[in-house]
């Protein structure tokens, strides 16, 4: 868990190093102009570390599988080689996906508004001011992320119905909580991670004739900043040596505090 928590903390940086930079220079200075070469590179980072988290949410609900039905093959099953070629197929697997994506909507032909309107490259956004049609890009994006998103959700579903039969089997009541609060915070980062995002995709497909636009830069906004946001925390209150250096340096501080105060 700790390997795969690795790689999620360094995509959250890379999706939340894309993002906030600008959208807090467009919020605090109005400065919101960007290059074309600047955008779709945004807008790539973005979106395969968005495909790689969700690859991520994948890995983590298998080792949870097996951390709580097989825990004596746990060393034999996932082992070092193991987490390593899935954390390289979840990454390739977004770049083999974005990769059309991006080609497609950077080859469109823009000769008119150059105004994104949204807070980063959002792809819906910025192939809507192509002067061509940009339906194939977001049916192929709206095809790709369904399919992609889909089957992960499947297979995570999957694990935690084996998982919910096994902890159920158990006899002990202490034995089917602890094995329960083990995934807890496993499933709030995936309901973070997931119910926003499908929402943001879904909506901007519908356009701003049904859902109106300032709704639709919300929910994607939330979609990129949420979970980088609360993943460490979530995860952090989960460890207990994290906990303890928490508390101990707020106590540090307040102590600080006080001591100056008087």
């Amino acid at each position: 868990m700790y390997c795969f928590l690795c790689v999620l903390a360094a995509v959250d940086i890379v999706m939340a190093s894309s993002v906030v930079p600008k959208m807090v220079s467009i919020f605090s200075s109005g400065d919101s102009s960007i290059t074309f070469n600047a955008c779709f590179t945004q807008m790539y980072f973005v979106h395969a570390a968005t495909a790689v988290e969700s690859g991520l949410l994948l890995a983590m609900a298998f080792d949870r599988y097996v951390a709580i039905c097989k825990p004596l093959h746990y060393k034999r099953i996932l082992t070092p080689q193991v987490m390593l070629g899935m954390s390289v197929t979840i990454t390739i697997r977004a770049i083999i996906f974005m990769t059309p994506l991006s080609w497609m909507v950077s080859h469109l032909p823009f000769c008119g508004s150059s105004v994104v309107l949204h807070s980063y490259c959002e792809h819906i956004a910025v192939a809507k001011l192509a002067c061509a049609d940009p339906m194939p890009s977001s049916l192929y994006s709206l095809t790709g992320s369904s399919i992609m998103v889909g089957s992960d959700v499947f297979f995570i579903t999957a694990s935690y119905n084996l998982i919910l039969q096994a902890v159920f089997g158990l006899s002990s009541k202490n034995a089917q909580l602890k094995a329960l609060s083990t995934c807890g915070s496993h499933v709030a980062v995936m309901a973070l991670y997931y119910l926003p995002g499908m929402a943001s995709i879904y909506v901007a497909w519908l356009g701003k004739d049904i859902v109106p636009l300032h709704t639709q830069v919300l929910l994607a906004d939330l979609y990129v900043i949420i979970p980088p946001t609360l993943n460490p925390i979530i995860y952090g209150l989960r460890t207990e040596q994290i906990r303890k250096r928490t508390r101990s340096l707020l106590m540090h501080c307040l102590f600080d505090h006080f001591s100056r105060g008087s």
